[in-house]
């Protein structure tokens, strides 16, 4: 864990971060504004599996499915999950490295604050866990195992339990960045 913590304090700078940020955010429009938008006009009243913060229903899960049909599944899983096995990975990064280099502004590098630095990674492996459960779910249609649709869901919850903290982490950090950098401001 300490390595790991050193090797993004080793490449939490703002240029990376920013870099990083902007391959993120290219990834992330691209499914929010064309694949996602592709996939739930097979399914128009329904959300999707990943879009479902607090989880699904075994039986949503099969409405949904259902309402897909068969291009709503196949656009599913060759347009919008491809696109969603490279996201986690590059949010996983992207935003460790974020958190690692705003506390670095604020605390000493052995500090025990680094350890919210790997928020964003568990929220990436959630992920990746998801979208393994959702090829599951489409690819095995209509024989999908409740067990299946359970942890799908389960893991649909801890993705966005995690990317929620990941937000609360940097709103905290940037407000204690923000304080610190006023308390040594200079008085005019």
């Amino acid at each position: 864990m300490e390595k790991l913590i050193r090797l993004l304090q080793k490449y939490a700078t703002g240029k990376v971060v920013s870099v990083l940020f902007i391959v993120t955010m290219a990834v992330y429009l691209t499914m929010l504004l064309y694949s996602i938008p592709a996939v739930i006009s097979f399914a128009p009243d329904m959300i999707l599996f990943d879009l479902s913060p607090t989880g699904y229903t075994p039986d949503y899960a099969a409405s949904l499915l259902e309402a897909l049909g068969p291009e709503g599944r196949a656009a599913y899983l060759t347009l919008q999950l491809p696109l969603d096995f490279l996201y986690p990975g590059l949010f996983a990064i992207t935003y460790s490295l974020l958190l690692t280099w705003l506390f670095s502004k604020g605390a000493e590098p052995g500090s025990r604050i680094f350890y919210f630095s790997l928020v964003p990674m568990l929220a990436g492996l959630f992920d990746y866990i998801e979208n393994v459960f959702i090829v599951v779910m489409l690819t095995s249609y209509p024989d999908v195992s409740l067990n299946v649709v359970e942890l799908a869901s389960l893991f649909t919850v801890l993705k966005s339990g995690f990317s929620t903290g990941f937000f609360i982490l940097f709103f905290w950090g940037l407000i204690r960045f923000i304080k610190k950098k006023k308390s040594v401001a200079p008085i005019s």
